[in-house]
């Protein structure tokens, strides 16, 4: 049993102390579930004085029947996968000329770089949709691709420069010790190892790009959260409106969690463990060890040994 280098084993009264602590946790989300669901299904009063019947009725659900509801939802999924994938590619564009600005060696050219990142990366990504809305006059879709697009092409800038400060210093010297120039070596050498590692982190990312295209409902771009919950709760009735909702978060949830499941796969498939893993390990005379090496007749020379 492999235990941890950081911490210590736990004693029979921290392990007691910790399930307590598990028991009165599930215990507390439990009753808060149930309130939650217990709430949302009690019948209520409106602002007109009227009663509302519970989240739950049967009749709030029946808006889900009519296709033109399934049209407008899928409407809002085109404009927001159309705004995160625009985003997305000039977000990587951004990033790759950020990486590259940060880890120039001459000094007028890093210096600058690393403002403007930090400029980008602290200012808030609405705020950057309704400056470019506001000051250049462009449309909604033009102002949140550009806001989406520079602000995380500065948090990929960063990842692709740490991903290049995290390679082993020979790599730089290999490729100048064959004659490359130190921009072909960074681009040749240096920048895919540096992508490959962080692709993962690109990736997840990216799932916040996309989850951040619900800010565009504020400069009135008709992606997913603006036309489910605000244009068909407007035209159906506000009686829908957690119906809407509810349906809008599983979309976001559906996109996120595929997107997430990539992000993982990919984390397999490019880690150490998963290169280690398809290598098999050669003992002597070519032979994988734990394993013997087959004969001509496809038996195996083990096996028959053993025999």
């Amino acid at each position: 049993m492999s235990q941890s280098v950081l911490y210590d084993a736990p004693g029979p009264r921290a392990i007691r102390r910790s399930r307590v602590t598990s028991v009165v946790s599930a215990v507390l989300i439990a009753l808060g579930i149930a309130w939650l669901i217990f709430t949302l299904a009690s019948p209520r009063e409106t602002a007109g004085g009227s009663t509302q019947v519970g989240l739950f009725d049967a009749s709030r659900w029946d808006i889900l029947l009519d296709a033109a509801v399934w049209r407008a939802l899928w409407r809002g999924v085109q404009g927001t996968l159309q705004m995160a994938g625009a985003a997305a590619v000039l977000a990587m564009i951004i990033g790759i000329l950020f990486s590259f600005g940060r880890t120039a060696r001459t000094a007028w050219i890093r210096v600058p770089t690393a403002v403007l990142l930090e400029f980008f990366r602290g200012m808030p990504v609405l705020l950057m949709m309704l400056f470019v809305l506001l000051v250049f006059a462009s449309g909604s879709y033009v102002a949140g691709v550009a806001a989406l697009a520079v602000y995380n092409g500065a948090l990929i800038g960063e990842i692709l420069r740490a991903g290049i400060a995290s390679l082993p210093r020979g790599q730089a010297e290999a490729g100048l010790a064959i004659g490359l120039t130190p921009t072909a070596t960074r681009f040749l050498i240096e920048f895919p190892q540096a992508f490959r590692q962080m692709l993962p982190i690109i990736i997840a990312q990216m799932v916040v790009l996309l989850k951040d295209t619900a800010l565009a409902y504020i400069v009135g771009y008709p992606e997913l959260l603006r036309i489910g919950v605000n244009n068909l709760s407007n035209f159906y009735g506000n009686a829908y409106f957690f119906t809407l909702f509810f349906v809008v978060l599983v979309i976001y949830l559906v996109i996120n969690l595929s997107l997430s499941w990539v992000a993982r796969f990919v984390a397999r498939r490019t880690g150490s463990k998963a290169v280690v893993a398809k290598i098999p390990r050669r003992g002597i005379f070519g032979r994988t060890r734990g394993t013997a090496a087959p004969t001509d007749d496809g038996a195996d020379d083990g096996a028959a040994g053993k025999s």
